[in-house]
């Protein structure tokens, strides 16, 4: 999938995220229900349509996990420690907004 395809979806199925993230399906289905914050939305069929910022979170855990060396408990820590910051952050605190942005970023590119 290229990155203007990417930019024009709203809403990708699992294969493509699959291919998009480069994990597989059994590792996103996983993340989904460990960390709580992957929130497909599900078709009257039963299928998962997954989000950009889903695709985002999917990354951001693939590089944790995978880049960094971290256990999925450590990932988890990190992920949900910022999502709280995050939420309890004042609305003109954009820092820790732009520097998971740029983080993502540059995994989509690579």
């Amino acid at each position: 999938m290229l990155l203007e395809d990417l930019a024009q979806k709203e809403f990708f199925t699992i294969g493509e995220i699959k291919r998009l993230c480069g994990v597989p399906e059994y590792s996103v289905r996983y993340w989904e229900a460990e960390f709580g914050l992957i929130k497909p939305v599900r078709k009257a069929s039963g299928h998962r349509r997954y989000t950009r910022a889903d695709a985002d979170v999917i990354l951001k855990i693939k590089d944790l996990v995978y880049r960094q060396k971290l256990t999925l408990e450590g990932a988890k820590k990190i992920l949900l420690g910022r999502a709280k910051e995050v939420a309890s952050a004042p609305a003109g605190n954009k820092k820790l907004l732009t520097e998971i942005y740029e983080t993502l970023s540059q995994i989509i590119k690579e």
